[in-house]
């Protein structure tokens, strides 16, 4: 079997038929040189989206696990074919370029083929301006900026892959992320990709999207930024240390004026804490993600979440007990004062910083220490 042609499928009665049928009038048109099925991977449907498949002669392979990601794993685990080809099966793709698709994949011995909306022709009201405009063109951006592609529709649907090479890559998501993580993956193990001008037509009059604009595209961005837990370590890293040590600078020699500018005053000194703050949650983040071993933190970072529970409980403690001290100070200087013309602002400030971030960092520690105990039981 050189191809597996795989539709996701749920409540799709009313265009599955003229899909099927207009896959089979592009593939047909290689003849016998290309030997492949049709897989409709339905993902509990209640109308006749089942019977119409094997009617249109393609085999029918029920998904118990609900979302667009599971789908298509569980069609593209049934395949037979060399290469497994998919699309959406709403009447949106242009389905007539699936046998330049493939050809494409062959002719260049790519791992996958992509039919971009985006270099082809997009209908009018086929795409809504917000994914044509920002969507779409900023998780590509996003994407060919961190993992090195060049591509140009990450969203595309209508995509070609080997299969032995999908099966190295370890896909997982079950939802629409899954778009991003087939590409990611692909990138992260060097595989050939290539794309082909292909378009986008209006859905059916009265169909009701799968896709959750917010939703979904939330899913996509956190899933990129996800296998990129070092932008979050360093950008974190370079806040906490940066508006520390400005912090620092502010307590030392108070308010200045430089080049007329009034600088480390407590305005300065809120905006330095909010970037500190910023950044221990960023690095706590980048700590969590690591959790999944998808890239290696720095030798610093990896003895922070390898940390015992000894020096754990004694970082802690410290910072708590530090802190009780700096409340007893300000409460006895409050009491000296005879409760009024408080002023230690300024001190105030800069401890909190210096303090509260360490114990961000030693809570955050803790709450990745308890998930890693519960992941080992």
């Amino acid at each position: 079997m050189n191809l597996t042609f795989v539709f996701p499928c749920l409540n799709e009665a009313g265009s599955l038929q003229s899909c099927i049928r207009a896959v089979r009038e592009s593939l047909d048109k290689a003849g016998d040189k290309l030997n492949y099925e049709i897989v409709v991977a339905d993902n509990g449907s209640t109308d006749d989206s089942a019977k119409i498949a094997l009617e249109e002669g393609a085999r029918v392979v029920p998904v118990d696990q609900r979302g667009y990601g599971a789908a298509l794993r569980g069609g593209i685990e049934a395949a037979q074919g060399e290469y497994v080809m998919f699309a959406d099966a709403d009447s949106t793709y242009l389905y007539e370029n699936a046998l330049t698709l493939y050809d494409k994949a062959i002719e260049c011995d790519a791992d996958m083929s992509i039919a971009s909306r985006m270099t082809g022709e997009i209908e009018s009201g086929a795409m809504p301006w917000l994914h044509r405009r920002l969507g779409t063109p900023v998780l590509t951006g996003l994407i060919n900026l961190l993992f090195k592609g060049k591509l140009s529709d990450c969203n595309s649907g209508f995509r070609c892959i080997r299969k032995s090479a999908y099966e190295s890559w370890g896909i997982r998501a079950s939802g629409m992320e899954f778009a991003s993580e087939l590409l990611i993956k692909a990138l992260k193990h060097k595989a050939k990709m290539v794309e082909i001008p292909s378009g986008l037509r209006r859905g059916p009059e009265g169909r009701v999207a799968h896709l959750q604009t917010w939703r979904d595209g939330m899913r996509h961005l956190l899933f990129i930024l996800s296998e990129r837990p070092r932008l979050f370590e360093w950008s974190g890293l370079v806040l906490i240390w940066i508006s520390s040590i400005l912090q620092l600078l502010a307590m030392a020699i108070g308010p200045v004026n430089i080049g007329g500018l009034h600088i480390f005053d407590l305005h300065s000194k809120g905006l330095l804490l909010l970037a500190g703050i910023t950044g221990m949650q960023l690095y706590v983040f980048s700590c969590m993600l690591f959790l999944k071993k998808r890239e290696k933190p720095t030798r610093m970072t990896n003895k922070l979440i390898e940390i015992g529970e000894g020096p754990l409980f004694f970082f802690l403690l410290s910072i708590l007990v530090t802190e009780g001290l700096l409340v007893g100070f300000v409460v006895l200087n409050w009491v000296l004062n005879n409760f009024a013309n408080l002023d230690l602002t300024n001190v105030l400030i800069g401890g909190i910083h210096l303090l509260g971030l360490p114990l961000m960092l030693a809570i955050g520690l803790l709450g990745i220490h308890v998930f890693k105990k519960s992941d080992d039981t």
